[in-house]
């Protein structure tokens, strides 16, 4: 049975690594609860909610591509997090290497469908 958005690539690895970054900030220091945890979470989970929101609008193409492109500009935020992550001490490079990695082929995924929209309608 089809989910609609839940089916579709960008989706699962999007949702795949908000879950990642939330058991990895599990482990960051208290003092960044309320700056670097909370920012870094948001902006991952806010790739899944544009991503879901977008793909109900996707009949209106203006609208899902404005929708992909909030995703893709909190997927760039994101990575900005994982920098800082990195920079602070609280991830490794390996960590850091392969968070932006997946975060890229996010980006890659939401690209095609901007340039796309009547795939994915």
């Amino acid at each position: 049975m089809s989910q609609g958005f839940k089916d579709l690539k960008a989706y699962q690895l999007a949702y795949e690594l908000a879950m990642e970054i939330f058991h990895l900030t599990k482990n960051f220091p208290k003092d960044e609860q309320y700056s670097l945890t909370d920012q870094i979470r948001r902006s991952s989970r806010s790739v899944c909610a544009n991503f879901a929101e977008g793909y109900r609008k996707r009949i209106y193409p203006k609208h899902f591509i404005s929708k992909l492109s909030d995703c893709d500009a909190e997927c760039s935020e994101t990575l900005v997090w994982i920098d800082f992550s990195y920079n602070c001490g609280y991830i490794s490079e390996e960590t850091k290497v392969n968070l932006s990695g997946k975060y890229a082929e996010v980006g890659n995924l939401l690209g095609f469908m901007m340039k796309n929209p009547s795939k994915f309608k």
